[in-house]
């Protein structure tokens, strides 16, 4: 058995985070001692460290839900989990895409600066004329 302050050192969840993923009904509400305080299983243990793992890799909480409904029935076709785990990927395929336009974007702005007066600055122009920027962001 685990106390919530233990659970969250051995999955690096921040306790209210836990508390939270309880409230979205992703990890079970643990029985209490006499005291009132939470007591996790292993199994939660493990639950939790692969909700962590899933929302590192920038999985949503529905994705995640659907996951670990899908875990519950290991004899199951994993059709439903690669589609989960493909649409994660296009998403942050689409995120990168995004990012690189920022980056060039940016860069751009950057290399037009002179290091004049703030009135001068093309940063500062830029920022303020949308029209100045060579892509749409």
């Amino acid at each position: 058995m685990y106390a919530i302050g233990d659970l969250s050192r051995r999955t690096g969840v921040k306790v209210p985070t836990i508390r939270y993923y309880e409230q979205m009904g992703l990890i079970s509400a643990p029985d209490r001692t006499e005291g009132n305080q939470r007591r996790y299983e292993k199994a939660d243990l493990e639950r939790l460290a692969f909700i962590r793992h899933a929302r590192d890799l920038g999985f949503p909480i529905d994705a995640i839900r659907e996951l670990l409904t899908l875990s519950r029935h290991p004899e199951e076709p994993c059709g439903a989990a690669d589609r989960i785990a493909r649409e994660q990927l296009d998403e942050v395929r689409e995120k990168i895409a995004k990012l690189k336009k920022l980056e060039e974007e940016l860069s751009r702005i950057v290399s037009h600066c002179g290091n004049h007066t703030i009135g001068d600055c093309y940063v500062i122009q830029a920022l303020a004329d949308h029209g100045l920027c060579e892509h749409e962001h």
